[in-house]
């Protein structure tokens, strides 16, 4: 098997490698596995968006919207760029697939020096020195930084402070990052779930104590103990997996199973990173010269809004190990089936939170942030951007479950015997995503020059929205290209279907969310309406995402007996 799978450059795509059929016993192990990960990813990690939600809720009410909330959000770009860069996305890109590798190899050779701990022994130590330089050029370039993202700030002393302060979360993130892809690919959830609880409420302590004495800088400041808060979390349990297995007595001996670094591999998957960061900076930097408080109108909606996308990425954050492994093991057949039911599932999930968000965005704004410093017209401003954010929501969920198959096939590790990849096609096509990204900046910086001076912070949400989608267009197909035989027809066939339910039911939902005034009761009727359409008109289209969980909806209430549709995501299609 080599890590550097063949790239399909004009229209052949590889016949995938068929795998054993799974046995029966084998197939409800996991699912229970895959179950309780979700059951325990998914029950943290609402419980630190409910944290993160309630973060929003107190900036709101503490400094409304106005100049130093826009100095602490150019801020906080620092730390929301370091997080999809260190945690979310590029570091579990090349991590999760490299940790994946070492275990198979493990398997094979399970007397060998261990893989796990050449892995951590040939990439930890560069990655500390690489964070500390990194965290340290940010707070010496902080005015620098300032300057750049927001020209047009009205207080960029407060944000060159606070972007000193945020600076220092780039080392821990980091580390964070790292801890959580050695766990996930070790099947350990719990701890990589919880470090956004312990990061949320390392903020809010810092907030609720010091608001009054220090202003938003204590937002800054509770930031920075938050991230510490969040490696400290992991070090114990990442400490643990590694010495599950005692190291070998084999030193000298260069196993056919050791393993070489290729430094190369990260380039592409930061870049690709960064390049979908630079959204926010283009929010941020045209932003900066719309009138004061736009910037936290568009950040309190970006927040509601993918509160939806995090949800429906939930699904490819649990199994995303399940495809590094078989990716490594060379089964391309078991790698395509769970990718296209990760699609159809993350779909499912988005569609229906954004069916709410166009039902029922004025109510939901006035009952979460209408209070305090944060008046009316903030809520109109701020349900206004939702509605058209959410426009592209289902396209950045489609990214978070395409990308990481994609970078699966090239990791940060290979097996000393397996060739060194020179074909200039193969190198190019890593390039991909990032190349794909940044045409979708192109289009993102278009509409938004064109729709901002008429629109204002609607223009850009929109150019965010068909930015995004343009990119999530383009990956699709780049999968293919990579070697992973997707079925467009049926996978665009199944995203049509809950579409379609998703716009009837966000047609029902909005007139039955007006029919009150009181936010409550009107984002409850809203989202009781929007939830049975969307469970109805998915089950008259078809799709099969919507129909599952009814069908075991129905099954629990009436008591009968039957196969858990999450047990049913452990076996293998061919095996049925």
């Amino acid at each position: 098997m080599t890590t550097d799978q063949p790239t399909v450059l004009p229209t052949a795509v590889p016949e995938p490698r068929p795998a054993p059929p799974e046995p029966g016993p084998a197939a409800a192990r996991r699912g229970g596995f895959l179950a309780k990960a979700f059951g325990v990813t998914a029950v943290l990690s609402a419980a630190g968006s409910a944290l993160g939600l309630l973060r929003d809720l107190l900036l709101a009410r503490y400094f409304g919207a106005n100049q130093g909330t826009d100095a602490f959000l150019v801020a906080w770009t620092v730390p929301e760029t370091a997080a999809p860069l260190l945690i979310e996305d590029a570091m579990s890109f090349l991590m999760v697939p490299a940790f994946a590798l070492a275990l198979v190899l493990r398997e094979e050779r399970p007397d060998g020096p261990d893989p796990v701990r050449q892995v951590v022994r040939a990439t930890l130590p560069w990655l500390l020195l690489a964070l500390t330089t990194l965290s340290l050029g940010a707070a010496l370039g902080a005015p620098r930084l300032v300057d750049l993202l927001a020209p047009g700030l009205a207080d960029p002393g407060l944000a060159v402070t606070c972007t000193r302060i945020t600076a220092l979360t780039v080392l821990p993130f980091g580390v964070a990052g790292y801890l959580a892809a050695a766990l996930r690919a070790h099947h350990r959830f719990t701890a990589p779930a919880g470090i956004y609880v312990a990061y949320n409420l390392g903020i809010l302590v810092v907030l609720l104590t010091c608001h009054a004495l220090w202003g938003v800088r204590s937002a800054a400041l509770g930031v920075a103990f938050g991230s510490l808060l969040m490696a400290g979390l992991l070090i114990v349990p990442f400490l643990r997996a590694l010495g599950a297995r005692p190291a070998r007595s084999a030193r000298g001996r260069r196993s056919r199973n050791a393993l070489v670094l290729i430094p190369l591999a990260l380039l592409p998957v930061g870049a690709f990173t960064l390049t979908r960061q630079a959204q926010v900076f283009i929010e941020r930097f045209l932003g900066s010269e719309l009138p004061p408080g736009t910037i936290s109108h568009l950040n309190y909606a970006a927040k509601v809004s993918q509160l939806a996308m995090t949800a429906g990425i939930l699904i490819c954050t649990v199994t995303f190990p399940l495809v590094a492994r078989a990716l490594a093991a060379g089964d391309l057949r078991a790698a395509r089936d769970r990718v296209e039911k990760d699609l159809g599932q993350a779909a499912a999930v988005v569609l229906l939170g954004t069916a709410f968000l166009m039902a029922c965005a004025p109510s939901v704004v006035a009952l979460l942030f209408e209070r305090g410093a944060f008046g009316p017209r903030d809520t109109a401003a701020t349900a206004a951007v939702i509605r058209v954010y959410s426009v592209g929501l289902l396209a950045q969920a489609l990214i978070g479950v395409m990308i990481r198959p994609y970078f699966s096939l090239r990791p940060v590790v290979r097996r000393v015997g397996d060739p060194s990849p020179e074909d200039g096609g193969r190198r190019l096509l890593d390039w991909y995503p990032a190349g794909a990204m940044a045409l979708g900046l192109v289009v993102t910086v278009a509409v938004g020059l064109l729709a901002t001076p008429r629109f204002g912070a609607l223009g850009l949400a929109a150019g965010n929205a068909a930015g995004i989608t343009a990119t999530a267009a383009l990956l699709l197909r780049g999968l293919v290209l990579r070697g992973i035989p997707l079925r467009p027809r049926r996978v665009l066939g199944g995203q049509a279907r809950l579409l379609a339910a998703a716009a009837g039911a966000a047609a029902l939902g909005t007139p039955a969310a007006g029919l009150t005034a009181d936010p409550l009761f009107s984002t409850l009727l809203g989202g009781l309406t929007v939830a049975l359409a969307f469970a109805a008109l998915g089950t008259g289209l078809g799709a099969r995402e919507v129909r599952g969980p009814l069908r075991a909806v129905v099954r629990a209430l009436g008591t009968v007996p039957g196969p858990s549709p999450v047990a049913d995501e452990g076996k293998p299609p061919h095996g049925r």
